[in-house]
């Protein structure tokens, strides 16, 4: 069964199938919540809200969406939601110290070496909005269409914030090299 026919019979009550999809997912939204926020324990909690926001509100999935796109907008309303709670802030660290402890205590397996390390850091400096678009078109490897309907905004508009963001982590990248 697709994804979207699972989440129609979701919808439709058999929440048994709910369990296919969180086998499908929750690796994605993992990895997707520990390499926005760069906290694993965080991202465990995340996945599981999104699943349990998606049984909360499966009435809203609409049949004609692509349900990968929808569970991500749910997953970026969650990690808007904590932090707006928690009143913890999004912004960039400049300390490069502090970063690399942080990314450090995260996972060794993360970053095999110092170029990859350095990236890790790069990518931790940009935006949040600009790191939640390069981990969807990079990392999970979505469509400009489907980012589109998660920031409900045009293909171009997508294609715009994904080259600045990729600018923008060049520039990052280079200037922690230097260091």
């Amino acid at each position: 069964m697709t994804d979207e026919q699972l989440m129609d019979a979701v919808k439709q009550g058999d929440l048994a199938k709910a369990s296919l999809l969180f086998d499908r997912y929750h690796k994605h939204l993992y990895n997707f919540f520990v390499k926005i926020s760069f906290d694993k324990d965080l991202g465990h909690d995340l996945t599981q809200n999104v699943f349990l926001r998606l049984i909360k509100f499966k009435h809203t999935y609409k049949s004609e969406a692509k349900f990968k796109s929808w569970i991500f907008q749910i997953a970026r309303n969650i990690y808007a939601d904590h932090y707006r709670s928690n009143k913890v802030p999004t912004s960039d660290f400049d300390d490069v110290e502090i970063v690399s402890e942080h990314i450090d205590a995260i996972d060794v397996k993360m970053a095999n070496d110092e170029k990859e390390k350095l990236l890790y850091i790069a990518m931790y400096k940009l935006e949040q909005e600009q790191r939640e678009i390069l981990l969807l078109s990079k990392f999970e490897k979505m469509k400009y269409n489907d980012i589109a309907q998660i920031y409900e905004i045009t293909e171009g508009a997508v294609k715009v914030k994904v080259h600045r963001a990729m600018n923008k982590l060049k520039e990052n990248y280079l200037q922690l090299e230097k260091i």
